[in-house]
């Protein structure tokens, strides 16, 4: 039976009063002898009735905290009702307060330990990522120091590749600290109105290369047939190095022959950008991690296309420096998509909005 503490007062009071009032009824006519026995059977009752409900009021409590605790140390956290700002039973707040405060803590150890797992990961990444270029610098280089090669030709050739491993190494570098800063906010975005459909046209220039290798067509979709410029009001630099990473991406790990389109959507106020490529897709395991720095679904094949492993991680955190967010779409077999929002100069907006009111 459990009862809250008033309910035990109540029940408490009741039973000395009545064993009182019971004593007081029979006690002038009884003899001495069996007044001090009633009188040793009411202290008795009492106590008894004193120590029950301490047992039930504190031991009790007591024995649940600690069999919540050990509930806790097992991770079983138990959900606790709050429906009442005041409580009357003190233990039980206070039970309530630690079981809250261990679980809270618990959680705080859980994500130190991810935390430390992810921390582990990313030096191991960063060490083999930075390892590499630089072997295989050394190597070119010292093979063209001890005079191993005589042949001027091909000593130029060791020393253009190990130049090229050491400029992979540098742009690893530069992704480190830009990765750095866009994470402590240190990066200032300078936002500007811009021209996308200018700026897509332009990485489709810088990118048409590595596109026809692989035989891909590049495709920009407008909102309207008509359109000749769709105006956001962005960091035009932090922006073209979004679709520069997703673009590329697009055409690397598209299917080989395929396409690749660049969607534009406009909003009352905003305008949703998203690339997509018609490759082997992304399976749902993978999607919420591609983010994370230095993570490849196929390391051997992400590597032999190149890429320092951190270009998504630097385009999610430019765009939600932007105040959005991007997002996968991704089916097995059926090609990615990836897409984020910007949002328009607000004269942009105010005439598209009076343009919509206008009657046809």
């Amino acid at each position: 039976m459990n009862l809250s503490s008033r309910a035990i007062a109540i029940l408490l009071s009741l039973l000395v009063a009545g064993v009182l009032t019971t004593f007081a009824w029979l006690g002038p006519t009884l003899p001495f002898r069996q007044a001090f026995l009633t009188g040793g059977v009411t202290v008795a009752a009492c106590f008894l009735l004193v120590y029950l409900s301490f047992e039930a009021l504190i031991f009790q409590e007591i024995n649940n905290i600690y069999a919540g605790l050990e509930n806790i140390k097992r991770k079983e956290f138990r959900k606790l009702s709050n429906r009442f700002l005041f409580r009357p039973e003190p233990l039980k707040r206070i039970r309530d307060e630690i079981l809250q405060m261990a679980e809270r803590r618990q959680h705080e150890i859980d994500e130190l330990k991810r935390l430390q797992v992810l921390r582990r990961e990313f030096l191991a990444d960063v060490s083999h990522e930075l390892k590499t270029p630089i072997f295989a610098a050394q190597g070119f280089l010292h093979t063209v120091l001890d005079g191993d090669v005589d042949d001027e030709f091909l000593r130029q050739k060791f020393l253009k590749k190990a130049a090229n491993s050491l400029d992979t190494l540098d742009a690893l570098v530069q992704d480190l600290v830009t990765i750095a800063q866009l994470e402590k906010g240190v990066v200032r975005l300078r936002k500007q109105p811009f021209d996308l459909v200018l700026l897509i046209q332009e990485i489709f220039e810088q990118l048409e290369l590595k596109a026809i290798q692989r035989q891909v067509t590049l495709e920009l979709s407008l909102p309207k047939p008509t359109a000749t410029n769709v105006v956001v009001l962005a960091d035009r630099n932090r922006i073209r190095q979004v679709l520069v990473n997703l673009i590329d991406n697009a055409i690397k790990y598209g299917r080989e022959s395929g396409h690749v389109i660049v969607s534009l959507m406009e909003g009352n106020k905003t305008v949703n950008i998203r690339v997509h490529d018609d490759g082997e897709g992304i399976a749902k395991q993978h999607q919420n991690r591609i983010f994370e720095r230095f993570y490849r679904i196929d390391k051997s094949r992400s590597r032999d296309s190149g890429g320092s492993g951190l270009g998504l991680a630097i385009s999610k955190h430019i765009v939600e420096a932007h105040k959005s967010t991007i997002r996968v779409r991704s089916e097995v077999g059926q090609g990615t998509t990836l897409e984020f929002k910007l949002t328009k100069p607000k004269s942009m907006a105010v005439e598209l909005e009076h343009d919509q009111l206008q009657p046809s």
